[in-house]
């Protein structure tokens, strides 16, 4: 178990707080929809919808929009969305994974390309880059949840893999298989929590220095507000400095 960590580099500023709220609610309700339809639209009875309710929860989605994506599921005229992966590499030859959900594949990987070329980096074949990154679970708590030793004796007791916390809260991961288990069991002691998700999670992390850190977070908010991305992850390591400067 690790007790220190630097993971708000890992998934790009999660809950950008200069994000628009119907982005932010757009993408919640198109993973709720693609969810309910790829399995039984009751949460209880389809763990992928089950982390899509509760992650729209956690932004404040309204019940209300959460039904109305389920029902759309449901409804013949019912949008059919592609899963895709794309993957690349960035200004400094940073490894990005890149999570898409499109109703028009060519749109997307022409759009993905673009953003790529325009801050120096180049998409890559299916591949290129995951190998360097893991497929783990991610569950994500505020410090409200408790002191960093609580949470890790909860974590162990869970059947967590690993625990990262820092002065902004929590994060556990566990293998990509025990993600409901370990959740389940943490909400029980814990309560519940901000985020479950599935995640990629980089073996190891590249320094970026301040320069390539501008175009590499130029790249990132591209990617991350087009509509047909669900996620991005990336293996950077920025310093806190050059992060606040670049957010201010």
């Amino acid at each position: 178990m690790a007790g220190h960590s630097k993971f708000k580099n890992i998934m790009h500023r999660k809950g950008r707080q200069d994000a628009a709220r119907s982005k932010v609610f757009s993408k919640l309700s198109k993973e709720i929809t693609v969810a309910a339809k790829m399995g039984d639209p009751d949460p209880d009875s389809n763990p992928r919808l089950r982390l899509a309710v509760q992650n729209a929860k956690a932004q404040s989605m309204p019940k209300d929009n959460i039904q109305r994506a389920i029902n759309k599921s449901q409804a013949g005229d019912a949008e059919t969305y592609e899963e895709i992966r794309y993957e690349g590499y960035g200004p400094a030859g940073i490894a990005i994974v890149v999570e898409a959900l499109t109703d028009n594949r060519n749109r997307s990987a022409s759009n993905i390309r673009s953003y790529f070329t325009k801050c120096g980096g180049s998409l890559g074949e299916t591949g290129s880059v995951s190998f360097m990154f893991d497929r783990v679970g991610e569950i994500t708590y505020g410090v409200d949840a408790g002191e960093a030793d609580a949470v890790l004796e909860a974590a162990i007791e869970a059947g967590a893999d690993d625990v990262v916390s820092d002065e902004n809260g929590h994060v556990i991961y566990t293998s990509f298989e025990d993600l409901n288990e370990v959740g389940k069991a943490l909400e029980a002691t814990l309560g519940e929590a901000e985020s479950t998700k599935i995640i990629w999670k980089p073996q190891n992390l590249t320094p970026v220095n301040a320069e390539k850190a501008q175009t590499l977070m130029k790249l990132i908010d591209l990617l991350e507000d087009d509509d047909d991305v669900q996620n991005v992850y990336s293996n950077f390591d920025v310093d806190e400095e050059t992060m606040a400067s670049l957010a201010s």
